[in-house]
């Protein structure tokens, strides 16, 4: 064989391996030195988007307006949201039913669905109840108005039909903030992977979604914070790729009066916090609306029937942290999920 022969054989053999170190230089150029993130209060809470493998800051403005536009149909409070409109009645009707955007009668269903799995524990409709609580100001509802309002509490009092929706009874109304945040955190993490972004962290106010892992392969180290201590104090530290970690506390919304702690997580039965013996539940499942929904639901269920309701479902698992500081991991927890660091002991 001539040498020009075997010069253009060796040549040949050497493109394929050019061009893929080619690829993997461009890929290291384009990603980032340091993670380029963003944040900003939306949701009534704080909102951080964070990419490691993009230098992209298009993605974190249109990830931010994304939120701002779900904050736009899902919120309690805002009177221009869709959700307000439909709890004060002034949403288009249709033969007396209520006409719903796609994403509303999603996060309704799924809502109402979790209402279903929970016996009723958790339910969308305690609105009428959980709008007589301020627990900013730190005052308790008054006692008439709060059972005044108990009879409007009933998941199963809602009709929802593809995108049409009525009440049974009149006055009833919907609060999603037990799901909301899970809900668009999962389309945060759509909307990133569709600008080929594939690490990055999603933190909406301490609901934690991983998309993928970190540039060098690691997992993300995500930290469950320790009831009533500060927020860099945590009493697990977890491996985590490509999954969510959200977490339901008597800590988050809370204030003391005469000696007794009220909290945001409301019984639906009482219209008063649950008192159960819990402080938090952690749950870590593949989506986010999931743990959204689960961490609430196994909270208000208590340590025993929370837990076999974690148990019997695929794919998900939880911790739960009692009074006594003590951890309690379902079944598989720690076949499933890395700990990295564990400063409270197992129950």
């Amino acid at each position: 064989m001539s040498k020009k022969k075997r010069f253009i054989l060796c040549l040949t053999g050497l493109l394929p391996a050019l061009l893929i170190f080619g690829l993997l230089c461009q890929r290291q150029q384009n990603r980032p030195e340091t993670p380029l993130s963003r944040t900003s209060f939306l949701l009534n809470t704080v909102v951080t988007v964070t990419l490691y493998d993009s230098s992209r800051e298009d993605i974190l403005e249109e990830a931010l307006e994304l939120c701002s536009d779900y904050e736009r149909i899902f919120s309690r409070t805002l009177p221009s949201s869709e959700l307000w409109q439909l709890n004060h009645g002034e949403l288009p009707q249709e033969e007396g039913l209520w006409q719903l955007s796609p994403e509303l009668a999603q996060l309704i269903q799924k809502g109402l669905s979790y209402g279903e799995l929970s016996g009723g524990a958790f339910d969308i409709t305690i609105e009428p109840v959980s709008s007589l609580w301020d627990f900013t100001s730190g005052k308790l509802p008054d006692p008439r108005k709060l059972q005044a309002a108990l009879p409007l509490v009933d998941y199963r009092q809602v009709r929802l039909s593809g995108r049409q929706l009525s009440f049974a009874r009149e006055g009833m109304a919907l609060d999603l903030g037990a799901i909301a945040k899970g809900y668009i955190a999962d389309r945060l993490k759509e909307f990133l992977l569709s600008q080929g972004v594939e690490s990055a962290l999603i933190n909406l106010g301490g609901n934690v979604l991983c998309v993928g892992r970190r540039p060098e392969g690691a997992p993300f180290s995500v930290g469950i914070q320790k009831p009533f201590a500060p927020r860099s104090e945590t009493a697990l530290i977890l491996g985590i790729s490509d999954r969510s970690v959200v977490s339901s506390g008597v800590y988050e919304r809370c204030f003391e009066q005469e000696g007794t702690l009220y909290h945001h997580l409301l019984n639906p039965d009482t219209g008063y916090p649950w008192d159960n013996a819990l402080l938090s539940v952690t749950v870590i499942s593949d989506r986010s609306v999931d743990g959204d929904g689960l961490s609430t639901a196994c909270f208000a269920l208590g340590l025993e029937r929370g837990m076999a309701l974690i148990d019997s479902l695929p794919g998900v698992q939880a911790v739960f942290i009692t009074d006594d500081g003590q951890l309690h991991f379902s079944q598989d927890f720690q076949e499933e999920v890395p700990i990295l660091s564990q400063d409270a002991p197992a129950g």
